[in-house]
């Protein structure tokens, strides 16, 4: 745990600029999560498996992306400091390779756009991984004191609010209007242009002399999956567990969401984006306030009630097929899991070895990212393909995704609740 809990000034200044770089992440990211699955399914194939290979790949990539380039950042002196210059070029690289994304449809051989579309998606994901989840995540842990960490990672979901409510709400109106190559192109200029003026903008000093001779590279990565690392760590790795755990149930449904919406409910694009604009502002002004209360009562408690919350609003949103009622579903359903990111995330963050936080923060990738990211969708494809109902789209063979996905995912998702139980209520200034 961090042993300086002195408050730190954050200046405006770096509130600009951590707003701007957290905002246009999450866009580039739910973009990912969303629209790109749409895009392979109704331009390449509606075969649900390349988007659970594309789901896969990626999360491997930003694992060991964020493990490798996160401990680099922590061993890295320049005088520009120590995540600056992975924050400025990684971000400029992964607008760039969300420009270049659509381009894969272009390519007739359908088995060669799916390779295609797998490797563009995994070089867009070690630029973004190496900018965002490494370096950026490490750099808001930096400037944190642990008292507050709660109330920053708030700030965050804000700015993740704020992301969503631009990525599903305009981006469902847009692609209906004006299709896919348009939105990706424009969403890629953007994330070049934010990320190269606030990422010059980080006035980050440079980072005092590493203790005594640093480890060779691979011997310290070697190390931090050594059992006594994990012993010593006990804590981090069981909140890692449990959030592993919630992750696969989360990863089950997520993936085939859009298209359960749009093909298998029949719910328009525009429409889509009514029901995501309505959960997105409603899941922040529950989620917000309860990552604060988190710092005031316990983390625990937060996250327990998050993960049920969360659970039962997935299963929720298997049992209904109204407009209304989907939003309802789906808003006690990422409400849930945006305070669970928001409690677990700020009780994390107080658990990183001071030294190595962008290298810990890669491990957690393994259990936030991989793992839920290997299991889950593959989970969902199987269960589509077993269960789902075979259909045609534009002359293309495939299925569709069925309610199933979303009951399985939940019980999936309640096992979070075991490894927490063996979590000691996390002290605010412990």
């Amino acid at each position: 745990m961090e042993s300086d809990t002195r408050a730190k000034k954050i200046t405006s200044r770096t509130w600009v600029i951590l707003a701007a770089l957290a905002i246009t992440g999450q866009i580039a990211w739910a973009v990912e999560n969303t629209w790109f699955n749409s895009f392979v399914y109704e331009t390449i194939t509606p075969d649900p498996r390349p988007v659970a290979w594309m789901v896969a790949a990626s999360a491997v990539v930003a694992t060991l992306t964020t493990i490798i380039m996160g401990t680099l950042s922590d061993r890295t002196r320049s005088k520009w400091g120590r995540r600056k210059p992975y924050i400025l070029v990684g971000y400029v690289f992964w607008g760039l390779m969300t420009a270049v994304f659509p381009m894969t449809a272009l390519i007739k051989n359908m088995s060669l756009a799916v390779v295609m579309v797998v490797l563009v998606d995994c070089l867009m994901t070690f630029f973004g991984s190496m900018a965002n989840d490494a370096a950026f995540n490490a750099w808001t842990a930096d400037i944190a004191p642990s008292g507050n960490r709660g109330r920053v990672e708030g700030v965050l979901s804000l700015s993740l609010f704020i992301a969503q409510l631009i990525s599903i709400v305009a981006a469902g109106l847009f692609i209906d209007r004006a299709g896919y190559f348009a939105f990706f192109y424009i969403l890629g200029g953007i994330v070049m242009v934010v990320g190269l003026l606030a990422g010059r903008a980080i006035n980050e000093k440079p980072a005092p002399p590493l203790p005594g001779e640093p480890k060779p590279f691979w011997q310290e990565m070697k190390e931090t999956f050594d059992l006594r690392t994990i012993m010593a760590n006990k804590s981090l790795f069981l909140l890692l567990t449990s959030a592993m755990l919630l992750g696969i149930g989360f990863q089950v449904a997520f993936p085939y969401m859009l298209i359960y919406i749009n093909h298998t409910i029949g719910v328009s694009k525009s429409e889509y984006a009514l029901i995501g604009g309505a959960v997105i502002v409603g899941s922040a002004i529950l989620a917000v306030p309860m990552g604060i209360l988190a710092d005031k009562l316990s983390k625990k408690l937060i996250l327990a009630i998050a993960i049920i919350a969360t659970c039962l609003g997935c299963f929720f949103f298997s049992m209904v097929h109204s407009v209304v009622l989907l939003a309802l579903a789906g808003l006690l359903w990422q409400a849930g899991n945006m305070t669970a990111s928001i409690a677990s995330t700020a009780w994390l963050k107080d658990l990183l070895p001071e030294q190595s936080r962008g290298r810990f923060l890669g491990v957690r990738m393994i259990f936030w990212v991989l793992l839920p990211m290997l299991i889950g969708p593959g989970i969902g494809s199987t269960l589509i393909r077993t269960f789902g109902t075979p259909a045609l789209l534009e002359g293309k063979e495939g299925f569709l995704a069925v309610p199933l996905i979303f009951q399985v995912g939940t019980a999936l998702g309640l096992l979070a609740l075991l490894p927490l139980a063996f979590l000691k209520p996390q002290k605010l200034f412990g």
